[in-house]
């Protein structure tokens, strides 16, 4: 920020204006993991589904993912700021409980 005229420093009897800057850094956002988890009801179609409604992928990347999902326990659906994120974890959860499935979907803060 720099100091106008109004600043000066008259203590010392010259006329010298004093400037001084502020750098401000902006932080991006946080970005956060959407995970689905696997359990013993879900079809494996259905998180095929949500992965590619839900989250935009093609069909060959939401079967991977559904395999990871399947085979490791839970899996990232995608990356987004905390508003989408939470979004896509009630979607996800409204279309699980409208077609009665127990899809656990849940979002954590990325690791850096």
């Amino acid at each position: 920020m720099l100091m106008g005229v109004d600043d000066r420093d008259h203590g010392n009897g010259t006329d010298q204006a004093l400037a001084t800057r502020t750098r401000k850094r902006v932080r991006a956002p946080r970005r956060y993991q959407v995970l689905l988890h696997n359990d013993d009801y879900t079809t494996m179609e259905f998180v095929v589904l949500i992965l590619m409604t839900v989250f935009h992928r093609s069909e060959s990347d939401a079967v991977r993912t559904m395999m990871q999902v399947h085979q490791q326990g839970a899996g990232v659906a995608g990356v987004y700021s905390r508003e989408v994120a939470e979004a896509k974890v009630a979607k996800v959860e409204r279309l699980a409980r409208e077609n009665q499935y127990p899809l656990l979907c849940t979002m954590e803060p990325e690791s850096t």
